[in-house]
């Protein structure tokens, strides 16, 4: 299963970063507050390093820190070039989250938690 991770990430202001695994990178969109807010925009922040799976700490290049808020795994549920639907199942939180794009880096992030199992 690939993973994913959500980051909380003090630089430039408090935002939380969601990471999903996939063809050796991890695709990232940055959120104004983790969920389970329904629905928000989400910033695409282009591709980041698998390292970024297990790392908490400093970022490089004075960017500020970054804490772990949530990891774990997810399956692909749909997914088109511009809508991605997922269904992730952390160790903190557990739902769908559906990204769907509404200009070149502006993104709709929706989500809905689901009982645990």
């Amino acid at each position: 299963m690939p993973r994913f991770v959500i980051l909380e990430h003090d630089h430039p202001t408090l935002h939380w970063d969601i990471m999903l695994e996939l063809g050796g990178v991890l695709k990232t969109w940055r959120l104004p507050a983790p969920p389970p807010e329904d629905s928000r925009q989400a910033i695409s922040i282009g591709d980041h390093r698998l390292a970024y799976l297990d790392y908490e700490g400093p970022v490089s290049g004075q960017r500020g820190t970054v804490k772990r808020w949530d990891a774990g795994t997810y399956e692909t549920l749909a997914q088109t070039a511009s809508a991605w639907m997922v269904r992730l199942r952390g160790a903190r939180w557990h739902g769908v989250v559906t990204l769907e794009q509404q200009a070149e880096f502006a993104w709709k992030f929706s989500c809905a938690p689901i009982p645990e199992s």
